[in-house]
């Protein structure tokens, strides 16, 4: 069984200097709990190559992230992702989709991971993102011409985080509408930035960094527990 982690290329904020991408611990710690029960992971970014971090979330203090920023195999997935032409969905049972704000400007109109995504849903595996990675999820229709996550409970970085976190100004639209718009059952916790995740049927979302493992977890538990 194989696992495919989505991250960002994208770094750069329309006024901010700090730059963005992927949110790091968005990605050790879902990684870290594949990791562990031995599956292989592959990281594919839109344009491949170089996955960059968003520089606030260089936390080291942050054991899973210090550990893996010194783990050549995990710096060199992150330094070479694959580009998504050279995915074959069908190798997949899972996709991951990592946040960051990066993500909201390269994931929702690329149409090589919309396929992909589509590829793994209906092929029985399951689909799961977390925080501003959810927005990678907007735009995949399925066969029928469905949205997939029309009439699904799920979650994602709400407009309140977006709002404490004082990056309204910077971002292209705020997820919890679009997700809204899109027909989906948008859920998330009373306080912010509290782990907490949705699950409906196949599709595992969480709303912020701080869910990330627990996305993990649960996908797991689903793929090899039922």
């Amino acid at each position: 069984m194989k696992v495919l982690i989505v991250c960002t290329n994208h770094e750069a904020y329309p006024t901010k200097t700090t730059k963005t991408g992927v949110w790091l611990s968005e990605l050790t710690h879902f990684y870290d709990v594949m990791a562990k029960r031995r599956i292989i992971m592959d990281f594919v970014s839109p344009k491949g190559g170089n996955v960059p971090i968003d520089e606030r979330s260089l936390d080291f203090k942050d054991e899973c992230n210090a550990r893996y920023w010194e783990d050549p195999v995990f710096r060199n997935k992150l330094e070479h992702s694959l580009t998504p032409s050279q995915i074959h969905p069908a190798d997949y049972r899972l996709i991951y989709f990592a946040g960051g704000h990066g993500a909201m400007w390269d994931f929702p109109e690329n149409q090589e991971l919309i396929q992909i995504t589509k590829s793994i849903y209906e092929r029985n595996g399951m689909v799961s993102a977390v925080s501003h990675g959810v927005s990678g999820l907007m735009n995949v229709k399925l066969s029928d011409g469905s949205y997939l996550i029309q009439d699904k409970y799920l979650t994602g970085y709400s407009n309140m985080e977006e709002t404490l976190m004082s990056f309204v100004s910077e971002v292209p639209f705020y997820l919890e509408d679009k997700l809204k718009e899109r027909g989906a059952h948008f859920t998330k916790t009373m306080i912010p930035f509290m782990e907490f995740i949705e699950m409906d049927e196949r599709l595992i979302t969480g709303q912020n960094p701080g869910s990330a493992k627990k996305i993990a977890s649960k996908a797991l538990e689903e793929l090899f527990e039922k």
